[in-house]
């Protein structure tokens, strides 16, 4: 009887198989993957710089006590840390029940209470989200023949990393083999003890005078020109 019922009315029966491939098919699309969730990976990372340190200074001034000011957060799973030459970074990882905005909320809070307690001349330290998979997963080369490192790598921090930044999905921009201008001197030390100068002193006057200020307005009848002091060495 059944069979006999979708025989004599095929339209009926195709209907019927039709509406059963239109549901399969949305329930296929909609079902959830048990064996692969989607998690966000609750790790924050926190990076100070502290340049012109090597690597033993950079622990023992910096990584280890920003690890006790963070030691004990709540949900706290893992924390591991590496010290380079003018670079800490910390890892800290936890539980998947652990809310992540919660979690970097915690350790900014705990990193901040703790900045005081570092040398001056540490900038001061990142907090940001972090995902399981710290790895690159793009890298584009950037060559000229007519240009040498130090200006492709400006290049590429004043026109592509600000580009780059603004795509949906891109987390980070790490520019890899950058070069930056920098300014080499040489001090006579003999003339400086005759002055009763010393380094802290020179270094002082070159950030003293290494900036650039607005210097008011020139103003006539019909236009009107800003004036800047071109201070930066």
């Amino acid at each position: 009887m059944f069979t006999n019922f979708f025989i004599k009315r095929p339209v009926f029966a195709t209907v019927c198989s039709l509406v059963i491939i239109l549901v399969g098919f949305v329930g296929f699309t909609r079902l959830p993957v048990q064996e692969f969730p989607s998690i966000d990976p609750p790790v924050v990372r926190v990076r100070t710089t502290y340049p012109g340190a090597n690597a033993e200074v950079v622990e023992t001034e910096v990584t280890e006590i920003l690890e006790a000011a963070i030691n004990g957060v709540q949900g706290l799973r893992t924390m591991t840390s590496s010290s380079r030459e003018g670079l800490s970074s910390i890892n800290v990882e936890f539980e998947l029940e652990r809310d992540l905005e919660v979690a970097v909320q915690d350790v900014l809070s705990r990193v901040s209470r703790a900045t005081g307690r570092l040398p001056s001349d540490v900038n001061n330290p990142v907090v940001s989200k972090d995902g399981s998979d710290d790895d690159r997963i793009m890298w584009i080369a950037i060559y000229g023949d007519r240009f040498s490192t130090l200006e492709l790598s400006n290049y590429a921090d004043q026109f592509l990393r600000n580009s780059l930044e603004t795509v949906n999905g891109v987390g980070s921009i790490f520019i890899g083999g950058e070069r930056r201008y920098a300014m080499r001197i040489w001090l006579d030390a003999k003339r400086m003890a005759a002055r009763n100068v010393t380094p802290l002193d020179v270094e002082n006057a070159l950030q003293r005078q290494n900036v650039e200020i607005p210097s008011g307005r020139i103003e006539g009848e019909t236009m009107e020109f800003p004036v800047r002091t071109l201070g930066r060495l």
